[in-house]
């Protein structure tokens, strides 16, 4: 099977790829979505197993999911796109500028880079948040309905929890408690991968990661070195997962990393793979230009 993911797509002008995070869904790009399609074409996608994308039948590693998003990317018309991932989102994003798909990246929180003891911190944790909230799922609904409910939800993934949204607090309920491959995305794409190639990036990228940011521990800024040309920025007031903590500079971080690669001259890119035929699993309205 040749699995799409499940995407939304609003807005005009050059194409924009959200990737959330493990423990989320597209949901989690709520605060920013406003604030970017005025600007971009925004493709916001379900990663593989959660919300409306289905599991992948292979081991769903870090390349095997940025396959998907290919392939996905190859059936909504689009060659290469600028790329906003957080977590798992953010190192798949790396991986699509290591593969030539990106124009630019901003990377929040990637993972990809964390030593032994804080895999096994980061696993453990997200051990647990998966089976608290499969017992507690009935309560999501009801919960985030409130400012108080959302901030119990959200806080270890966000400063200000109690300004989120009901959508993030859904979105969190679709990646911990529904999500339909967890175990495995949690063993092979995050606790085992090492990333490798990424002094093949050859696109403006943007590192980022929040002060209150426990969950990547020190692993965003160990990138630097490996990526040519990366820039860090530390978030002040901002979690693991900041789109709702500081949205106006992520939306700020996306424009500026944007308009870098619209200053480096335009070399002759390779066509896309021409589209697949069949039903898609993204909602896309149209063709983006190239």
């Amino acid at each position: 099977m040749r699995e799409l993911l499940s995407v939304s797509r609003a807005g005009s002008g050059e194409p924009l790829l959200l990737l959330h995070g493990m423990g989320s869904s597209r949901r989690d790009f709520a605060a920013v979505l406003p604030l970017l399609t005025g600007r971009f074409d925004v493709i916001d996608a379900d990663l593989p197993g959660v919300g409306g994308s289905p599991a992948l039948e292979v081991r769903p590693t870090v390349a095997a999911i940025t396959d998907a998003v290919e392939r996905t990317l190859d059936a909504e018309g689009v060659d290469r796109v600028h790329v906003l991932g957080n977590s798992l989102g953010g190192r798949v994003a790396l991986e699509l500028a290591r593969r030539g798909r990106a124009r630019s990246v901003v990377a929040i929180g990637p993972s990809g880079l964390n030593v032994l003891p804080e895999r096994i911190l980061q696993g453990s944790g997200m051990a647990l948040a998966r089976v608290v909230m499969r017992i507690g799922a009935p309560l999501v609904a009801p919960l985030s309905r409130s400012a108080l409910g959302r901030a119990a939800l959200l806080a270890p993934l966000k400063v200000r929890p109690w300004d989120t949204s009901v959508d993030e607090a859904i979105g969190a309920r679709e990646g911990f408690a529904d999500s339909r491959d967890y175990w495995r995305t949690l063993l092979w794409g995050l606790l085992l991968d090492v990333p490798l190639g990424l002094d093949r990036i050859d696109c403006p990228v943007t590192l980022a990661q929040g002060v209150a940011d426990w969950i990547a521990s020190g692993q965003t800024y160990r990138y630097l070195p490996l990526v040519p040309g990366s820039r860090f920025v530390l978030l002040l007031w901002a979690g693991h997962a900041p789109q709702s903590d500081r949205p106006r500079t992520i939306v700020r971080l996306v424009e500026e990393t944007a308009a870098r690669a619209a200053a480096v001259p335009a070399v002759e890119q390779v066509s896309a793979p021409p589209r697949r035929s069949g039903t898609r699993t993204g909602t896309g309205r149209r063709p983006s230009p190239r």
